[in-house]
């Protein structure tokens, strides 16, 4: 009793059960995913695979939670959730800490995170970063090292700028009201910061650090025991890339109205986004979906190094599982 009770508590404080998948009298395997942040329209491809029944084709009823990205990682690790889509940032992370989840799909081959700019600050290079007020969400996120790295290229340090902390909710109005002269946060917010009639200006932090953004990830328990369903996951999750890839305006109404009602009325400025910025630069890779270039995950690993975010580095390869790996 004594054991179950401490098994129970665990699944109340990561808040998600202790049970991991499980296969119906059908053959049907019953699994969850825990995904970064809220329901957004631009997790279509993981929404259609559902909706266009590429999941259930591979054998799979997969349920979707949301949770924080650090928290998705322990709760994959711990065997609470069977795959989880944190930033493959935040996967490093906490790898690096002993908290072992792998990379079994490279769903973002970039990061998202880029340094956005008021016109009037007269930012167009790291250079001009010296003496500027910049906000990040926090000390410990990537953007944050993502901000030292552009710096660095520059020739200059955290002594040049005056950084300051400011909530992911009000970090953008901070911009837009001229507490700051820059922020550096996510890409995707410099086309609302467009449409709300501001003359905004992006650096994008991939050209300055290696990043990823959204990664599937598992247990490696998952990977040996049941190499089969993490198969099935990401090759149906790979039919859901192609096809709001070749129909973005239909992946993402279905995803408005079945997940993400709050964005509706903005399914054509979505559209855009999708079409401009994951489409082009974020899902697609020379190799196919999901395909992991070990030597940016090792440069990535590396830099949260230097920048002592972890203590040591570790081989890519330990974390990042190849496909042939699945069988």
């Amino acid at each position: 009793m004594k054991k179950i009770f401490f098994v129970l508590l665990a699944a109340l404080v990561t808040g998600c059960s202790p049970a991991a998948s499980t296969e119906s009298a059908d053959g049907v395997k019953r699994v969850t995913i825990q995904i970064d942040g809220a329901a957004v329209p631009y997790y279509a491809p993981l929404y259609a695979a559902k909706e266009q029944g590429f999941f259930s084709k591979a054998g799979l009823d997969v349920s979707f939670t949301y949770a924080a990205g650090s928290d998705i990682v322990k709760n994959v690790a711990a065997g609470n959730v069977d795959f989880g889509f944190p930033n493959g940032d935040s996967v490093i992370t906490a790898y690096g800490k002993g908290v072992k989840a792998q990379v079994v799909h490279t769903t973002y081959q970039q990061g998202i995170g880029a340094l956005l700019s008021t016109a009037k600050a007269g930012i167009n290079t790291p250079a001009d970063l010296k003496g500027k007020n910049v906000a990040v969400t926090d000390l410990g996120s990537p953007n944050y090292i993502q901000l030292q790295a552009m710096l660095k290229q520059a020739g200059l340090s955290l002594q040049d700028v005056n950084v300051t902390t400011i909530g992911t909710g009000a970090i953008v109005d901070a911009l837009k009201n001229g507490q700051v002269d820059a922020i550096v946060f996510s890409r995707l917010r410099y086309y609302a910061l467009k449409s709300a009639g501001v003359d905004v200006r992006q650096i994008l932090s991939d050209e300055f650090l290696p990043s990823f953004g959204n990664v599937v990830v598992t247990s490696p328990e998952k990977v040996k025991d049941d190499p089969a369903t993490v198969k099935a996951f990401v090759s149906a999750l790979d039919q859901g890339l192609e096809y709001a890839s070749k129909d973005p305006a239909a992946a993402v109404s279905m995803a408005v109205e079945k997940y993400a009602p709050t964005f509706n009325g903005q399914q054509e400025a979505v559209t855009a986004i999708v079409k401009d910025v994951f489409v082009k630069t974020l899902w697609h890779s020379p190799d196919g979906f999901g395909h992991a270039d070990e030597n940016r995950w090792q440069q990535a690993i590396d830099a949260q190094v230097g920048y002592k975010l972890i203590d040591a580095s570790f081989k890519a390869g330990d974390m990042v599982v190849k496909p042939d790996a699945l069988g």
